[in-house]
C-alpha cells in the first residue's frame, strides 16, 4: 500500500502510468478506523480498480467546543487495517496543506444542509462539502463511498457532486452494527461501560419506529413519538434531535414515499448519530 503525506505526491502517482486506464474509488475517513469503516473499502473495491482512503481530521467541520482536539486518533492501526482490506493508496495530509494560510474559499450546499445536524451544527457541512471536493479534485476518483450513518452527510455530498458535474457516483454503504444494535462509530470510544449499553437506546428507538411502520403507522409524529420513547426514558441520554422527514429530500414527509427516522443523542459526552430508512432502500 502506497502512503502519501503530500499533495504533489499524491497527484503524480495518481497521473502514473501505473494507473493508466484503471478506475479509481475513493473513501474519506477520518481515522479511528472501525469495521463500518472498513467495510466501505471492501465496498470501493467492488466499484474500482483502485481504492485510495484519506484520512484527514477535518477542522472545518468542527463547531467552537466540539471535540476536534480530542477526536480519538491511532494512525498506526488505521494504516495496517487498510492495507489489510484492499487499500492500494492511504492520504494523509495535514491542515496546514489542506487550508494555506490565506485559504478563504468554501464549498456549500444549500437546502439539504438546512435540517438535523445543519440545524444543529451550524457551519458542519461547509466544511464537510469543501473537503470533500478537495478530495475529489486531488483523487480524481469515479466513484465516492460513504457509509450512510452519516445519512444527511450522503444525501450533500450526492447533490454537490451532481450539482457541480463531476463525474464521480457517490455510493452509500450500509451502516454496520454491534450485535445490540448500536452503530459502529469512532466515537463510541469515549462511552464509559455505563454508557456503552445505554447508547444502545437509539437503535431501540429506530427499531420501534420501524415496527410501527410496518404495522402500517404513517403519521410522522406519531413515528416519531415512538422513536423518542426509549431515548427519554434513560437517563444517561440527552436528545439533540430525533425527526422523521421524506428520505430523499429531508423535507417534511408524506405517507406515499420513503421515509427516514433520523437522530442525535448525546449520550454521557459524546453525541452520536444514527437513522433508518422506513419504506424503501436508498436509491444511488
Amino acid at each position: 500500500m502506497h502512503v502519501f503525506r503530500d499533495i504533489e505526491e499524491l497527484r503524480d502517482w495518481r497521473r502514473s502510468a501505473a494507473l493508466a486506464g484503471r478506475t479509481v474509488a475513493l473513501v474519506p475517513t477520518m481515522g479511528y478506523l472501525h469495521e463500518g469503516h472498513l467495510s466501505l473499502c471492501r465496498i470501493a473495491a467492488t466499484h474500482a480498480d483502485c481504492v485510495v482512503a484519506s484520512i484527514f481530521v477535518n477542522p472545518t467541520q468542527f463547531g467552537p467546543g466540539e471535540d476536534l482536539d480530542s477526536y480519538p486518533r491511532d494512525e498506526g492501526s488505521d494504516l495496517v487495517k487498510l492495507a489489510e482490506n484492499g487499500v492500494h493508496c492511504a492520504f494523509l495530509p495535514t491542515a496546514d496543506m489542506m487550508y494555506p494560510t490565506g485559504y478563504e474559499t468554501f464549498v456549500e450546499v444549500q437546502g439539504l444542509t438546512a435540517p438535523l445536524c445543519g440545524a444543529s451544527r451550524p457551519g458542519h457541512f461547509r466544511g464537510v462539502t469543501t473537503v470533500v471536493c478537495k478530495l475529489f479534485h486531488l483523487v480524481e476518483p469515479q466513484v465516492a463511498v460513504f457509509g450512510l450513518k452519516d445519512y444527511q452527510q450522503f444525501l450533500v455530498i450526492r447533490k454537490m457532486a451532481g450539482d457541480l458535474l463531476m463525474d464521480i457516483r457517490v455510493v452509500g454503504g450500509p451502516i454496520v452494527r454491534a450485535p445490540d444494535g448500536l452503530a459502529l462509530s469512532s466515537r463510541n470510544a469515549y462511552l464509559s461501560h455505563r454508557g456503552r449499553k445505554a447508547a444502545t437506546v437509539l437503535y431501540r428507538g429506530l427499531a420501534a419506529a420501524r415496527e410501527a411502520y410496518r404495522g402500517g403507522e404513517r403519521d410522522p409524529g406519531a413515528l416519531r413519538a415512538v422513536a423518542l420513547e426509549p431515548i427519554l426514558a434513560e437517563p444517561l441520554a440527552r436528545v439533540d434531535y430525533v425527526e422523521v422527514l421524506d428520505a430523499e429530500t429531508l423535507a417534511e414527509p408524506s405517507a406515499e414515499r420513503p421515509m427516514v427516522v433520523a437522530m442525535a443523542v448525546f449520550v454521557e459526552k459524546p453525541r452520536l448519530i444514527d437513522n433508518m430508512v422506513l419504506g424503501a432502500a436508498l436509491a444511488e
